[in-house]
């Protein structure tokens, strides 16, 4: 399984947002990309509910705390629509950086060396791992 199996959404495109386009505006671009398809499509496809997205695109709802896999959800929706995306687009629509790229090697030795550990020192890992995405995503 490669890292795009692993991770719905994975992409490592160039960036395609235009400078400054927040999630609404990125949203709308490419809901006009994918032909015949609604944010009710949208909601479906991605798992996201159909108020949350339309308060998205209505900005009247923060975008800066979505979790990333919906960022990723989104995007893999519109790849599946054969619109050309990427989740970076989304993450910095939103104001965030995006994940590195997904190395299946990294997580696999990442995954051993947890195992090896016993049930609290997993539990404190978990925590610190929480803390830095915390961090990395300004919240």
């Amino acid at each position: 399984m490669n890292s795009h199996q692993n991770h719905p959404g994975a992409h490592d495109a160039e960036d395609l947002t235009p400078a400054g386009e927040d999630l609404a505006a990125l949203l709308e671009r490419l809901l006009s990309q994918a032909k015949g398809k609604t944010q009710k499509n949208l909601a479906d496809e991605s798992g996201v509910t159909y108020q949350t997205l339309n308060a998205w695109m209505n900005r009247t709802r923060g975008t800066s705390r979505i979790d990333p896999d919906r960022l990723r959800a989104l995007a893999g929706a519109f790849r599946e629509w054969g619109v050309e995306t990427s989740v970076r687009e989304f993450f910095e629509a939103v104001g965030r950086p995006a994940p590195g790229r997904l190395s299946e090697e990294r997580e696999s030795r990442l995954l051993k060396l947890y195992r090896q550990l016993p049930p609290d020192k997993q539990r404190l890992l978990v925590e610190d791992a929480e803390i830095m995405t915390k961090i990395v995503s300004g919240q």
